[in-house]
């Protein structure tokens, strides 16, 4: 089996050699795709724009995101799945110790496990949602001109989704943090996420009692895993030390990257969510006549776009990690609360003083 696997990251190796070396003209691009992929960009970005286009889709949309990156931190804790640029380093397989060199970027020195890559599984879950959302719109028309476009427009989207998820699995190749079979796993395990979403309408109605219990549950099964295994005498933070061993800068090494870390950004957005739904501003806001109006929508998705990269200025401290879990928390759940809750009835209550003074 060791032999085997061993092979699949040779072979592995190879690809990355002949990406590195033969697409060095597109570095920027792939750079640009692999933050494209980015599980957080799913809160920053495409999340402010659906929420306030489709209440429906953009609560799913959160959902998927962070049970899917849940299944991906477990997964990666029960596979073991070594990251392209510290294995070369220390396989016995290549003979005089003429390891292959691979070179390095500043993102990709991720210490997490690497099998299945996260960025492909968040990436194609987060698309899934957002293409079957879009042709949902098309799937009633009746007529047989609108069934052709219909079809065409299948087709298009389809299209855009695979040339994402494809661009988004080289990029991760080409920077050394994944050999190619993670990138592929990961891609297939977020669909099968999102299509699992699809029936699931039970999310929609949630009460904050169970978005609470729901975190809980989470928070509680993967720490117990963590544990369980640490009395087994098994690290699941195996990989932290070989990254900051291996990685060619220091500076590269973020904890961010954490499993930990993303599990509690994720946990933090889901409470946020759930916090800003159930609300008195989003009932009075996000219910009320303004909220059918294309205006209102237009400025909620604007102010909190902009508001969102605001956050982006708002470092934390790394020094002390259990006050980074927290304070990362406190940020995470912060910016649905404020794309759900502040941010439309800050606009409700501008729209309604504009309105009686026009009266």
């Amino acid at each position: 089996m060791e032999s085997n696997m061993d092979l699949l990251h040779s072979n592995g190796v190879l690809i990355i050699q002949h990406l590195q070396r033969d697409y060095r003209a597109y570095q920027d691009f792939l750079n640009f795709m692999s933050h494209v992929g980015d599980p957080r960009n799913i809160f920053s970005i495409y999340f402010p724009l659906w929420f306030q286009l489709n209440q429906v889709v953009g609560t799913k949309m959160i959902w998927v995101a962070v049970i899917g990156d849940w299944f991906n931190l477990i997964f990666k804790w029960i596979l073991f799945g070594h990251r392209p640029y510290w294995w070369v380093q220390e396989t016995m397989i290549y003979p005089n110790q003429s390891s292959p060199c691979l070179e390095q970027f500043p993102i990709t020195c991720e210490t997490g496990p690497g099998s299945p890559s996260g960025h492909a599984m968040g990436s194609s879950c987060v698309w899934y949602i957002m293409v079957t959302a879009a042709l949902s719109y098309t799937v009633r028309w009746k007529d047989k001109s609108a069934v052709t476009l219909h079809r065409l427009t299948w087709s298009f989207l389809w299209s855009i989704f695979w040339i994402i998820q494809i661009s988004v699995c080289i990029s991760r190749v080409f920077i050394a943090t994944h050999f190619p079979h993670q990138v592929v796993l990961g891609v297939f395990a977020g669909i099968l996420v999102a299509e699992a979403f699809e029936h699931t309408p039970a999310i929609q109605t949630a009460s904050l009692r169970m978005y609470i219990k729901t975190n809980l549950f989470l928070f509680l099964f993967a720490l117990g895993f963590y544990l369980s295994l640490k009395l087994l005498d098994i690290d699941l933070l195996w990989s932290v030390p070989k990254a900051k061993k291996w990685c060619a800068n220091p500076d590269w090494i973020n904890i961010d990257t954490t499993p930990f870390a993303g599990l509690v950004r994720n946990l933090g957005a889901l409470f946020g969510l759930g916090l800003g739904i159930n609300s008195e501003m989003f009932i009075t806001s996000c219910k009320g006549k303004n909220s059918c109006k294309i205006s209102f929508r237009i400025l909620c998705i604007a102010a909190s776009l902009a508001t969102l990269q605001l956050y982006n200025f708002v470092k934390i401290p790394t020094h002390t990690e259990y006050l980074f879990y927290i304070l990362s928390f406190c940020k995470s759940a912060a910016m649905p609360l404020t794309v759900v809750a502040l941010v439309p009835y800050c606009v409700h209550s501008l729209m309604r003083t504009t309105e009686k003074k026009l009266n």
